[in-house]
């Protein structure tokens, strides 16, 4: 067992997991507790498909790294986080909640997520580093950001690094949840993390990849077939190494290629010499064939078929947009957090205003229909 101090000279123990019959014992201990902040560590900067690679939890006392390419069955971890009498603090949880589901199919109940609760008390800084700088003097220390988790052993330094994003966010959802109910927003917080523990990872749909290629609706057909070429051949190129395809070739890069279409080496310009001599003919062959393919075979980017907003309809947004600002003002919150352009879209293209149907709206949260449905029904009246 090992010690680590946290910023008021507090020790507390932390232990390394590293095989089922460890994690055993460990959930026998989580199991009895009532919260526990929690935290991930993946290696999507190093691999081609991204996992998990170190799960944080920590409880009064004690501070559990559980390295998952070590442990071989982590259902044990089933029930702990599946509890709806255990709270599970993340902070900015999306990500991990998708990610937990994703890699072990493991559901989060009863989260408590302290980005959202700072949303929802006007906090602007939202970051973890940020909040426990203002609130506990911590700073962060954000040298592993970016290191491949994947390797092994991970370092005392890695580890110790790990534990400082879980050790302070059971006392910090303990000051946040008092704060959330003293201004009357316990409830909305509630809805917004009963939602998030829902989301699931989506892995890409079917199709030509040039749809989740950023810049790709404004190209031409042909050079559309140039960049899907060259996406075709970065993924097949970055799977074989189990790299991240931007390892292979920047999307600045591509999109510099496809513009220029260079036909010899000596046009690779904007390629260093290592690049040019390893994939250099790759990059040419794949123009090539985009070059010989005949008219008729070239794609064209999907256009979005927009509905016509209407005069009435416009005139809705803008005073939904106008009222949503004065309402951040009066609130000390972000316009956004209040009532996102999805949900003034939606609210702006109903027929009738009325709270019955808003509660109709998927974008509509029911703290949302409490706090200002009446309000903006009469808004919108005004305007009809």
């Amino acid at each position: 067992m090992n010690l680590i101090k946290d910023n008021n000279n507090n020790e507390s123990s932390w232990m390394l997991i590293i095989d089922d019959a460890d994690l055993i014992r460990v959930c026998e201990v989580l199991s009895k507790k009532k919260v526990m902040g929690v935290d991930l560590e993946s290696d999507s900067m190093f691999h081609y498909r991204e996992k998990i690679c170190l799960v944080q939890i920590s409880i009064p006392g004690l501070n559990i790294l559980i390295d998952t390419l070590s442990v071989k069955d982590l259902s044990p971890l089933y029930p702990i986080f599946s509890n709806p009498e255990i709270r599970k603090v993340f902070h900015g949880a999306d990500y991990d909640i998708r990610s937990l589901f994703r890699d072990f199919k493991i559901e989060v109940g009863s989260l408590f997520d302290t980005q959202i609760a700072a949303r929802f008390l006007g906090t602007t800084q939202t970051g973890l580093s940020s909040i426990l700088e203002s609130r506990f003097g911590v700073r962060l220390e954000k040298k592993y950001q970016k290191s491949d988790w994947s390797k092994r052993p991970l370092s005392m330094d890695m580890l110790q690094y790990a534990i400082q994003d879980t050790l302070y966010l059971i006392p910090l959802s303990n000051m946040l949840e008092d704060e959330l109910r003293e201004k009357g927003r316990l409830s909305w917080f509630e809805e917004e993390c009963e939602l998030q523990s829902r989301v699931r990872f989506s892995p890409p749909n079917d199709g030509p990849l040039y749809l989740r290629f950023k810049g790709a609706s404004k190209l031409p057909p042909r050079d559309l077939a140039t960049l899907e070429e060259i996406l075709k051949w970065r993924e097949e190129l970055a799977s074989r190494k189990d790299i991240p395809p931007f390892k292979v070739l920047g999307n600045e890069q591509i999109f510099a290629i496809v513009n220029k279409k260079p036909s010899d080496m000596e046009d690779l310009y904007s390629f260093s010499a290592k690049q040019v001599n390893s994939i250099g003919r790759a990059i040419l062959k794949c123009i090539q064939t985009a070059m010989n393919m005949p008219d008729d075979n070239l794609p064209s980017f999907p256009k979005e078929k927009r509905r016509k907003q209407s005069a009435l309809t416009l005139k809705k947004i803008n005073a939904l947009k106008k009222w949503r600002e004065e309402y951040g003002k009066k609130t000390g919150l972000d316009p956004s957090a209040i009532c996102p352009n999805s949900l003034i879209q939606a609210i702006s293209a109903m027929d009738q205003c009325s709270i019955d149907g808003f509660k109709g709206l998927v974008e509509m949260r029911k703290w949302q229909i409490n706090l200002f449905g009446k309000e903006v029904c009469a808004l919108l009246s005004s305007i009809c």
